[in-house]
């Protein structure tokens, strides 16, 4: 049984029972027929249906962010945003993915061949709590238009946000079997990768989950995409807008409660405007208003949990123990739930281990860098590369960085986010594989080539 506990209060709210083997034994069968039928649908349907599920959402929005702020602790204005950007990746895919789909002619010494894309059948996706909506539809979006078939093993705290997604999938006419929330712990999803008739599987998470699922994976030969964890570096070079940088880096690091791969987590400033950064940087984390995550006006509500919030608490402690100075804040706020407020450090040893981790919480670790070759060192002295953002306005620097940062992705003089249009994804212990666009797409299709010979016409 599954209890979804609000992190704003520490109460109870609904359960959800757990699938017995007979349950996914039938969730693997539907999937496995639906298959049959969905992978030759017209693209007029697939476009079609990703339409209707869009309608569902915004007939839905306020329910569904609702349920994110009770499940996970979002504030009610980052549940909307998140429900508006799924809307935005499900048109996104009934846009563009016919274009997506188009077959490639190629010239050959014997002719011609044609490369073209076609789907592989079920897909598992083990997906985490932090944004219950989206992390599942750029997965779900490119899935259901590339004629596969979805699984969805969602994190046990918000089963209520994935129960959701599949009853609005089931209203907007989606084939029975076609999207399937499997309300399953972490143990079994071994077994359900291993099954024959689930083709590949793609995982959001920590690297330790990322690795057993890799391991699953590669013991059944089946392809895997792993969006893992992040310790994303932002980089502030003297010809920055300092105002507008250092609002972006206190959003970075509260929005979501600082739970969030993708922002900022490291500030890494040129000693030229290191002092007015931090000054900047540390009335913005001191302004930020705490409060009921149902209050539009909250900028930062609780964490998912208190085990979270301990977390995050026992790293910066580290910090203080590895020489770092606590400038304010990270304490823990007095009250039932997962409360504390944010906080800034500096002057942590960037080779002590706390600073090689992820802190995924409220908190920022400040560093200077002498010069852009030093910068980019400490941007790249850490396991992680999945994203970054970097603040200059000379053309010169921003071609260095965005050649010399190990990282998936790099933001210039803006917030670091995902889009539907981009490739999404990651490097060394940040995982392998893409996600959204047409990459994402095909990362779990078959790229076939049809080879016709010189006397032969190929058809429509």
């Amino acid at each position: 049984m599954f209890t979804s506990i609000n992190p704003a209060t520490g109460e109870a709210g609904e359960s959800f029972r757990e699938l017995d083997a007979d349950g996914v034994e039938l969730a693997l069968s539907r999937a496995q027929t639906c298959f049959q039928s969905w992978r030759n649908s017209p693209i007029e349907q697939r476009t079609a249906l990703l339409g209707r599920i869009a309608d569902q959402w915004e007939a839905n929005k306020q329910h569904l962010a609702e349920t994110a702020v009770k499940e996970m602790g979002k504030t009610i204005t980052g549940g909307i945003a998140e429900v508006e950007k799924c809307i935005s990746g499900f048109r996104h895919y009934a846009e563009h993915g016919p274009g997506y789909l188009e077959p490639t002619e190629v010239t050959t010494a014997t002719g011609r061949a044609v490369a073209r894309w076609l789907p592989m059948g079920p897909v598992l996706a083990v997906m985490p709590w932090n944004f219950p909506y989206w992390q599942v539809v750029r997965f779900l979006a490119p899935t259901i238009m590339a004629g596969n078939v979805a699984l969805l093993k969602h994190a046990s705290s918000v089963q209520g946000c994935g129960a959701l997604m599949q009853q609005l999938a089931s209203a907007a006419g989606a084939p029975d079997g076609l999207f399937q929330n499997l309300a399953i712990k972490s143990d079994k999803v071994s077994d359900i990768i291993a099954d024959k008739r689930v083709v590949a599987v793609t995982l959001t998470g920590s690297e330790g989950a990322g690795a057993k699922v890799a391991q699953a994976a590669g013991k059944a030969l089946k392809k895997v995409v792993l969006e893992l964890g992040g310790s994303d570096p932002l980089i502030v070079m003297p010809s920055a807008d300092l105002d507008l940088a250092a609002k972006t880096a206190v959003t970075a690091r509260v929005q979501n409660a600082g739970q969030s791969c993708i922002c900022a987590k490291r500030m890494i400033v040129h000693a030229e405007v290191y002092d007015a950064f931090l000054e900047k940087f540390s009335a913005g984390m001191r302004a930020v208003k705490i409060g009921d995550p149902m209050d539009a006006g909250t900028v930062m509500g609780p964490l998912s949990s208190e085990a979270q919030r301990d977390t995050v608490l026992e790293q910066v402690e580290r910090a203080k123990a590895a020489g770092a100075t606590l400038l304010f804040g990270a304490e823990k706020i007095d009250r039932e739930g997962a409360w504390m407020t944010p906080g800034v450090l500096v002057g942590l040893d960037p080779e002590s281990d706390v600073a090689k981790e992820e802190i995924f919480g409220p908190v920022a670790a400040v560093y200077k860098a002498g010069d852009i070759d030093a910068a980019i060192a400490l941007a790249n002295d850490v396991p992680y590369g999945l994203g970054s953002a970097v603040w200059t306005q000379d053309e010169a620097e921003i071609e260095r960085f965005a050649r010399d940062i190990q990282a998936g992705m790099t933001a210039v003089n803006s917030l670091l986010a995902s889009t539907p249009a981009a490739p999404f994804g990651g490097v060394k212990l940040s995982g392998h594989g893409r996600e959204l666009g047409p990459w994402g797409m095909h990362e779990f299709m078959n790229l076939k080539a049809v080879m016709y010979g010189k006397d032969v016409q190929a058809g429509d």
